[in-house]
């Protein structure tokens, strides 16, 4: 099943496939004529009763023919054939990562959630490239080798067919012995490639905590947890390594017997006077021209069972089905014309939300309404569903009952590109890449210009710390940012957003993890940010968002009050409790706002 479905990336490739074989034809019939040449030299040139000069007069030609057959012509044979085998496996791989890339990034939250980003970089890199023996060895070299073979056998019957048949008197022990030996082979790859995997994911998760690891002197004893899964590995490695070892033994072990069988056989008629020493000669010559490619035959039936594991990994990873989906009829959001923006209204109306299938809600009938232009701010305890509720917006989950509602369209209504491109996101920890700051604002709009980038970065207050950049705009970050400070990557990030112009704006913590200095500035920011937008702000610190035109209090899944600042304190409900929790002062103070 794998092969078949495996074989769809193949087919485009097929006519530069089938040149490839018939180049390999080519080279691999020319070292058949060896065997022939020394025949004919024991055999009439040697014994011939012409003059010695004629004899070297002949030699010289014939070996003239066979330096010009093996130099001139059978060189850029080889070289083409080693070009295009490799150049039609390289662009195969090719097109299977760019769909698995794809594929990567239409896969919903919940698998990320489950599963190691190690382990799901292992799939797309490692198992991809261990399928490429498939192409080499299965669509190429073993059509070549069974070629060879045929051909080697036809020359040989035609020789002696009594001493072929001795010759392959071995060949029913290659059949029981792939039959044997193979048939745990591809479960012990598999197992193999699954701890390679889960190596990887270990990997992956220490290299990127490296700084708590070093923060609670932990090495001594992640050592010894890397050791663990390192030791996991060996052992399912070595475990292939064993079974590989006993089948090449019993394989090169039958491959011996039969030149030992065409020796007595040969021998002996050659005592007797029946067999030519040329014969003899060629004919044991040949065995290597028969039994290197049979040889390769048996081999190749381990590589291609572990390709064949691998396909299986891989495809298991492109079945993964997609949670978030568009519908078949799915539109686009209506815009205004003059700003390209849309209005911005959002509406929850009875949206619960569950994580998984049976688990437990995490949202319960929320309604909210929140008006184009209009400054939200969400606020509650930890646990509440803040994140929870945000995360709904712009589909990295879908409501599990209700709906939800942007300029009256039902979000499930719209494609998934179409909507989050009228969202912008600025989160207490947001992404960036280790390459240039200009790239990572312009993830924002890759068409943007020059132009643009800078007056998104102006706007952000970014300009200036990215011109003291050694290379300015071209300055690589590092990954995540780890070039620079806080503060700064929030500065990025916001540009990324100012470039982007959308009409909804999320702030997610935006600022909570910012020295003051830092906060003064992106307060700046996120103020001419937000100007005009819808604006939905998560925070923990109350004295943030004040500003808002109206605060929704979320405890344990529901929203338990909304209101402005004012309204709220007022009621002396949970609102009035965070306020004195966190001791903001008197009710009646007003704090900074974004």
């Amino acid at each position: 099943m794998s092969i078949r479905r495996y074989m769809k990336y193949v087919k485009p490739y097929a006519k530069q496939i089938i040149g490839t074989i018939f180049i390999g034809i080519i080279k691999f019939s020319i070292p058949l004529l060896l065997p022939l040449i020394i025949k004919y030299v024991i055999d009439d040139l040697l014994p011939s009763p012409m003059p010695q000069s004629e004899k070297l007069t002949h030699l010289f030609w014939l070996m003239a023919g066979a330096f010009l057959v093996f130099t001139v012509i059978r060189a850029p044979v080889e070289y083409y054939r080693q070009y295009f085998a490799q150049w039609v496996s390289s662009r195969i791989l090719f097109d299977i990562r760019n769909q698995l890339f794809d594929h990567l990034q239409r896969l919903s939250m919940r698998y990320y959630n489950n599963h190691k980003t190690g382990e799901v970089i292992s799939r797309v890199i490692n198992d991809v490239e261990s399928t490429k023996s498939f192409i080499d060895t299965g669509l190429m070299n073993l059509w070549l080798d069974l070629i060879t073979i045929g051909m080697t056998l036809g020359v040989m019957i035609y020789m002696d067919a009594e001493l072929t048949v001795v010759s392959i008197l071995v060949f029913p022990l290659y059949g029981f012995s792939v039959k044997y030996f193979y048939k745990r082979l591809r479960q012990l790859t598999r197992e193999r490639s699954a701890a390679l995997a889960h190596l990887q994911g270990h990997l992956h998760e220490r290299i990127n905590g490296m700084s708590m690891i070093r923060s609670f002197a932990l090495e001594e004893h992640e050592n010894k947890q890397f050791a663990k899964e390192n030791n996991h590995f060996l052992k399912k490695a070595l475990a292939l390594t064993r079974w590989n070892a006993n089948t090449f033994a019993v394989v090169n072990t039958i491959t011996d017997i039969a030149p030992l069988l065409v020796i007595s056989y040969a021998g002996y008629q050659v005592i007797n006077g029946t067999m030519s020493i040329g014969t003899l000669v060629a004919f044991y010559a040949y065995l290597d021209r028969l039994y290197t490619p049979l040889r390769r035959l048996v081999n190749s039936s381990t590589t291609l069972t572990q390709a064949v594991a691998s396909m299986d990994r891989m495809f298991e990873f492109i079945d993964e089905s997609y949670d978030i989906t568009d519908k078949p009829d799915a539109g686009v959001l209506p815009v205004n014309p003059e700003t390209g923006r849309i209005r911005g209204e959002v509406r929850f109306e009875d949206v619960s939300f569950r994580y998984r299938d049976e688990g437990p809600l995490v949202l319960e009938k929320i309604n909210l309404t929140i008006r184009p232009g209009e400054t939200v701010a969400i606020v509650g305890m930890s646990g509440g569903g803040k994140s929870s509720l945000i995360s709904l917006l712009p589909r990295f989950w879908d409501v599990t009952e209700g709906r939800i509602t942007v300029d009256g369209v039902d979000i499930r209504d719209v494609k998934q590109q179409n909507l989050r491109s009228h969202i912008g996101m600025v989160l207490q920890d947001n992404i960036l890449f280790s390459e240039s700051a200009r790239i990572n604002i312009m993830m924002g709009n890759p068409d943007a210009t020059e132009e643009a980038v800078i007056e998104a970065a102006k706007a952000a207050n970014a300009h200036d710390f990215i011109m003291d950049l050694p290379e300015g705009y071209d300055t690589e970050l590092g990954e995540r940012g780890v070039k620079l400070s806080g503060g700064q990557k929030q500065r990025i990030a916001i540009a990324r957003v100012f470039l982007r112009d959308p009409g909804i704006l999320i702030l997610d913590e935006a600022t909570s993890a910012l020295d003051l200095e830092s906060e003064h500035m992106i307060q700046e920011s996120l103020a001419r940010l937000t100007n005009g937008r819808t604006t939905i702000i998560v925070a923990h610190r109350l004295s943030t968002i004040t500003h808002a035109d109206k605060i929704v209090v979320m405890k344990e899944g529901r929203i338990v009050e909304q209101g402005r600042h004012e309204e709220l304190l007022e009621q002396k409900g949970v609102y009035h409790n965070l306020w004195h929790v966190q001791d903001l002062g008197t009710p009646g103070e007003q704090q900074p706002a974004l």
